[in-house]
């Protein structure tokens, strides 16, 4: 998904000319509000995604058609019942009906007083967990730095409120650094393989460089708020014990440390025999990682390259045929969705650039209005001033519904590239599964490769008379190590079997919340789409009524 460069500089020129345009006709007067309660402007946040809320620069453009209704303090909001647009609305039509959210809840199109969409979220339901994060902290980093102050970062204040059981309270806050926020993301992953874990924020090391301090500092708050509602909103990750003691704990978490890279091999040589065919067999059921497991890591590079290129089959191979059907399903359907929200941010910018074209219409005819108005010599220039000024306010109010319009475009075609985040983590979770598949794999040929040694030296040993001892010796430690492999390969396959499992449940879980996520996104569209298309209807028609005079005129010549 790309982005494109909010034109700030253009938007405030815009707004400034339109402000010092102010027509000398009371009734006609064009007004510009610079602030109108909006809460859309993305003065805060100029790059965020297109898709992404509050990342549209409009220029804040009021309308007053001296109307009590119209003043800059009760501008158009969907849940106003006094809106400056309700004159041209009444009795209600269908746009300010349907504005009425369609789950029931008496709440105006899934908003809530803020403006802000509000699909159904656990705080609605009887167990909930509210994240929010705040207040970031500069703190000095204890190192052994020569220079003061060279090692510093930033902590967030994570203030949860819950009503789950298995928490400590009901309200609590902590201070985390981001370290411990990949920290918390590296053990979910490790504890919870098969299941679509959400994925965390990017360091982004390249845009913080880029970007202003305090910008960069105020979007990764918001992504990391974002990041741990989605892990509040799983319905297992968010009773695990891992995020329980990063939402609850004082002080720091105890982070993962650095291993040179001598002691990581010499780590693998000592958990070879554990993972592959000794001691520990709960060694085998994670995957390996780097260099701590390299010597594991060649075995199963060996069994993968034998898979692929034509080796003996092995043992045991992938023969869920639903499961690879889904799987190729949702390869497709995440190509689909990256083609739709491509089009969809084509349709936002769009929209955008209609609005702007709009308000910019309307500021030529203010321009016009006002040239008529000043220089007017004839009865005639005046009454073309009064018409042209009908033209220029309903420019104007296009350009806000339009504005607005595409404000709630944005909130509901999100979920297009929340779910492109949502596949990745699926993708994650298919790994897990080839990768324990792997292990099991590699196990098993482990298995038949010492049952073959000893089938060797068996028969070595049995054409020497009274055996030989040595060869007797070998065959013993070869069956101890066949005894040790096989515990391992049926903690590898218990490990296979409970991913799959998982893999199974969060399909499920994610078709139904597929369903009603895109059930709502395009409910969600599809009304605002056709209630905004009828305000600006309603605008056109009255200035088509307001100027009837000259069709009649026309067809009066005509005749």
């Amino acid at each position: 998904m790309m982005e494109y460069e909010n034109e700030e500089p253009h938007h405030y020129a815009f707004q400034e000319e339109m402000e010092s345009l102010l027509l000398d006709d009371p009734p006609a007067t064009v007004a510009v509000s610079a602030t109108g309660g909006d809460c859309l402007s993305s003065e805060s946040h100029p790059h965020l995604h297109p898709l992404s809320p509050s990342s549209l620069p409009f220029a804040e453009i009021a309308a007053d058609d001296n109307h009590p209704s119209s003043s800059p303090s009760s501008l158009f909001h969907p849940q106003s019942p006094n809106s400056s647009f309700n004159s041209i609305l009444e009795p209600p039509s269908y746009a300010d009906a349907i504005f009425r959210s369609f789950d029931g809840n008496g709440e105006s199109n899934g908003h809530d007083s803020s403006g802000e969409i509000s699909f159904p979220s656990p705080s609605s339901r009887s167990e909930y967990i509210r994240i929010s994060v705040s207040d970031p902290l500069r703190e000095q980093e204890i190192s052994n730095s020569l220079v003061p102050g060279s090692n510093t970062y930033y902590t967030y204040l994570i203030t949860t409120r819950t009503n789950l059981p298995h928490f400590n309270g009901s309200e609590f806050s902590v201070r985390r650094r981001f370290k411990e926020v990949v920290s918390l993301s590296d053990r979910l992953s490790e504890s919870y393989r098969g299941f679509f874990v959400p994925l965390r924020p990017d360091k982004s090391v390249v845009e913080s460089q880029m970007m202003q301090k305090q910008e960069f500092v105020e979007q990764r708050m918001a992504a990391v708020e974002k990041y741990l509602r989605r892990l509040a909103d799983h319905p297992v990750i968010k009773r695990s014990e891992e995020l329980k003691v990063f939402l609850e704990a004082e002080g720091r978490l105890m982070l993962a440390g650095h291993t040179d890279v001598a002691a990581r091999g010499l780590d693998g040589v000592v958990k070879l025999p554990w993972q592959l065919m000794g001691d520990g067999n709960e060694a085998a059921v994670q995957p390996g990682r780097g260099g701590r497991d390299l010597f594991r890591m060649f075995k199963e590079l060996k069994q993968a390259v034998s898979n692929d290129w034509g080796g003996p089959k092995p043992p045991l191979v992938e023969e869920d045929k639903e499961f690879l059907e889904r799987k190729e399903k949702l390869q497709e359907f995440e190509q689909q969705l990256s083609n739709v929200s491509q089009q969809a941010e084509s349709l936002v910018k769009a929209q955008q650039d209609i609005g702007e074209t709009m308000g910019e219409l309307g500021l030529a005819f203010v321009k016009l209005t006002k040239f008529e108005t000043e220089e007017a010599m004839y009865n005639s220039q005046r009454v073309r001033a009064v018409d042209m000024k009908t033209v220029a306010t309903a420019a104007v109010k296009a350009s806000r519904l339009y504005r607005e319009l595409n404000a709630q475009t944005v909130k509901h075609l999100a979920k297009l590239h929340d779910y492109l985040s949502v596949m990745l983590a699926v993708n994650n979770a298919f790994t897990d599964r080839s990768s324990a598949l792997l292990t099991v794999q590699t196990l098993l040929s482990e298995l038949a490769s010492l049952n073959s040694r000893i089938e060797k030296l068996e028969v070595a040993s049995s054409k020497i008379f009274g055996g030989d001892r040595s060869r007797i010796h070998k065959i013993e430690e070869l069956r101890e190590a066949i005894r040790v492999t096989e515990d391992a390969k049926s903690c590898a396959v218990r490990e296979y079997e409970r991913i799959k499992e998982n893999n199974k449940n969060e399909l499920e879980r994610l078709d139904k919340e597929r369903h009603n996520d895109f059930m709502s996104m395009l409910k969600g569209f599809v009304v605002n789409q056709v209630g905004y298309a009828e305000k600006m209807s309603n605008v056109w028609e009255m200035v088509a009524e307001e100027t009837s005079a000259y069709a009649n005129d026309g067809s009066s010549d005509v005749l």
